[in-house]
């Protein structure tokens, strides 16, 4: 059976932290532990479960710190935990069978449980929200390009069945502080490097899209006041990765739209909302409309 490390990188998570360590205690053989620079009691906390604990400099790229905690490992598999999330007692039992049974996979993929505002969101985009976070040492790594990138195999994966228990955003102001401070300015970048070209439409394109692809597509309205009020937050979230891009033209825009530029885009986004309003509504009739009928069905049989 291959020997298992454990990698944790964190920074001031002195509050989470200590449940992460343990939830991964039994499954591991040893615990990496990059500290951040931390400034509160992480570090300490970290000390009574592992003594593999190597300090660096707190980098918003923060698979960098990560990717250097890969080559401090001295197992054969890699298991990558962070502070905000929890291995369950049924992903341990399932990663200790795959290692033990020998299979040419270099990768594995773990499904994902995001507890956010104190619910698990089982829709809005947010599951099963599969993580390749299980790997061959040598195998695995970040491309260190954007914060939500994933790692990148060589070789074969498969996907697991048992869950990581992910405690997201816990606050407003923990949303806030973690999309506008760290996530947008790190996904305005990525946009302009992939060639955007700016116009003033997006300030709405953005939002309106996100939204209506958490809300609809992604069947955030399953989820309810939660899925609602998580969709208006990502679609805030985007329009300020579209504000980052505007400052990054120096608050600079090629055309200043006209009352009637406005109102068209308005009218165009009311037209996509009340068709996916509408689509939803005749889906939910059907759904009505089948369960009637089926009930009619069976008293006359």
């Amino acid at each position: 059976m291959g020997k298992l490390s454990v990698v944790i990188s964190a920074y001031n998570e002195e509050s989470k932290i200590e449940d992460c360590l343990k939830s991964v205690q039994e499954v591991s053989d040893e615990i990496i532990f990059i500290d951040n620079s931390s400034t509160d009691a992480t570090v300490t906390i970290a000390k009574k479960y592992t003594s593999s604990i190597f300090t660096r400099k707190n980098n918003l790229m923060l698979n960098v710190n990560k990717n250097f905690g890969f080559t401090k490992v001295s197992g054969e598999w890699i298991l990558l935990v962070d502070a905000d999330e929890r291995v369950s007692k049924d992903l341990a039992d399932e990663i200790s069978r795959v290692i033990k049974d020998g299979k040419k996979i270099d990768g594995y993929w773990i499904p994902r449980k995001n507890m956010l505002f104190g619910k698990w969101i089982e829709h809005t985009g947010w599951y099963p929200d599969h993580q390749l976070r299980l790997f061959r040492k040598g195998k695995g790594t970040f491309a260190e390009k954007h914060v939500h990138e994933m790692i990148r195999i060589t070789g074969e994966t498969e996907y697991l069945k048992e869950h990581i228990i992910h405690y997201n955003f816990d606050s407003i102001a923990h949303f806030l502080k973690k999309t506008v401070m760290i996530y947008a300015p790190n996904e305005a970048n990525n946009i302009e490097e992939k060639g955007y070209q700016f116009h003033w439409s997006d300030a709405i394109r953005f939002p309106v899209k996100e939204f209506l692809s958490r809300y609809f597509t992604r069947e955030g309205y399953r989820d309810g006041f939660h899925g609602l009020m998580l969709s208006l937050l990502m679609g805030f979230y985007h329009f300020i990765v579209f504000a980052y891009l505007w400052e990054k033209r120096s608050y600079n825009a090629d055309i200043d739209p006209s009352m009637q530029d406005l109102r068209g885009e308005v009218k165009r986004a009311g037209k996509e909302f009340t068709y996916w309003v509408t689509n939803e509504e005749l889906k939910q009739t059907s759904g009505i409309l089948k369960k009637t009928l089926l009930k009619v069905s069976q008293k006359l049989s």
